[in-house]
C-alpha cells in the first residue's frame, strides 16, 4: 500500500510517498496538477492526503479526485496533534509533506466527495455573505465611539452601500438555492424545524454536506457536537465538546436559543435537563446536538419534522 502526502503552498506542492520515501515537488498550477495526478496514478495509492490551507489545494484536490484518486483533505490541526505525538518537531516542507502521508497510514481518514460547482459557488456566496456582515458590524461599532461630523457621514455612507451589498448577495445566494432541486427540498425540510431559518439551513447545506449520510453520533462529531470524556485514574472529569465545525456548531447553538423559546418539545427538553442541574449552557448544547439529530433523520428520510423528539 502507498500512502502519499502534499503539502500545499501558494506557489509549489511537495510530495512524499510512504513506505518509498521517495519525494518530489511541482507548480500548484494547472500544468502541475495534471503532471502529478498522472504520476500517481501509476503508484496506484491508497490514499492521498493534503491539508486545507485556506483555498490553495482546492485545485489541486479536484484534479487528483476527477483522476479518480482517493482524496482526503483533513484539519491542520489533527496533522500538528499527530506530529507533536510522533515526536516529528522538525519543519520542512518535505517533513510536513512526510508527516502527511504518516497521518494517512495511521489514521486512515476518510476520502470524502469533493463539492461541485454549484456547491462551490453557494460556499463562496455564504462566505462573502458573513464577511460583508463583518464590515457591517465593525463600522457600527466605529459610529457608536465617532464625534466628529465628517467622519460619522463617511461611516454612514458606507454603511449604506454594505447594507445594499449585504441585501444583493443574498439575493443570489436565495437564487443560487432555489436553482437546485435538491438544495431546495432539503433547505425546505430543515425549516420545518421551528428554529431553523434560511441562513442556518444554508449554512448546513454548505458546511456540513454530510448531513443525512451518516449516524447520529458520527454527524455530531463532525459537528463539534459530540461530548468527549476526559477521564483518568480515579478522576472522572465533565465531558467537553471539541473540535468538528465552529461556523456549523455556533449556528446550531444560536438555532438552540431560538427553539427553546419557540419550538415546544425543545422548550420541554431543556427544561427537563435545567430542572435536573445542568447548566443552562451545557442544556442548550444538548439542544443544539439534539436538533442535529433531529435534522440528520429529517435529511436521511426526506421527511419533515413530525414534531417529536428522538429518544
Amino acid at each position: 500500500m502507498t500512502f502519499v502526502g502534499i503539502d500545499v503552498s501558494k506557489q509549489r506542492l511537495d510530495v512524499y510517498l510512504r513506505p518509498s520515501g521517495e519525494t518530489w515537488s511541482c507548480d500548484n498550477d494547472d500544468d502541475g496538477h495534471q503532471s502529478l495526478a498522472a504520476k500517481l496514478r501509476t503508484h496506484n495509492p491508497t490514499l492521498v492526503v493534503l491539508e486545507a490551507t485556506g483555498g490553495y489545494q482546492a485545485g489541486v484536490a479536484a484534479v487528483l479526485a476527477l483522476a479518480g484518486l482517493p482524496v482526503a483533505v483533513v484539519n491542520p490541526r489533527q496533522v500538528r496533534d499527530f506530529a507533536k505525538a510522533t515526536g516529528k518537531l522538525a519543519k520542512t516542507d518535505v517533513l510536513d509533506a512526510g508527516i502527511l502521508a504518516f497521518f494517512g497510514e495511521a489514521i486512515r481518514p476518510e476520502p470524502r466527495p469533493l463539492p461541485d460547482e454549484e456547491t462551490l459557488e453557494l460556499q463562496a456566496l455564504m462566505t462573502r455573505r458573513r464577511q460583508l456582515i463583518d464590515m457591517r458590524t465593525a463600522e457600527e461599532n466605529r459610529l457608536q465611539v465617532t464625534r466628529v461630523a465628517k467622519v460619522r457621514d463617511d461611516i454612514e455612507e458606507t454603511l449604506r452601500w454594505l447594507k445594499k451589498r449585504v441585501r444583493d448577495v443574498e439575493t443570489d445566494i436565495n437564487t443560487t438555492v432555489r436553482k437546485s432541486r435538491v438544495w431546495r427540498e432539503k433547505e425546505d425540510l430543515m425549516q420545518s424545524f421551528k428554529g431553523i431559518g434560511p441562513t442556518t439551513a444554508r449554512t448546513m447545506l454548505v458546511g456540513l454536506p454530510e448531513l443525512g449520510k451518516l449516524n447520529r453520533r458520527e454527524i455530531a462529531a463532525l459537528a463539534g457536537l459530540a461530548p468527549f470524556n476526559k477521564d483518568s485514574g480515579t478522576f472522572r472529569g465533565a465531558r467537553q465538546i471539541r473540535g468538528g465545525r465552529p461556523e456549523v456548531r455556533a449556528l446550531l447553538y444560536m438555532a438552540s436559543m431560538s427553539a427553546v423559546r419557540f419550538n415546544p418539545p425543545i422548550r420541554a427538553f431543556y427544561k427537563r435537563l435545567v430542572e435536573a442541574g445542568k447548566p443552562k449552557r451545557l442544556a442548550l448544547i444538548a439542544c443544539a446536538r439534539k436538533i442535529l439529530t433531529i435534522l440528520n433523520a429529517m435529511i436521511r428520510t426526506s421527511s419533515r419534522w413530525n414534531g417529536e423528539l428522538p429518544a
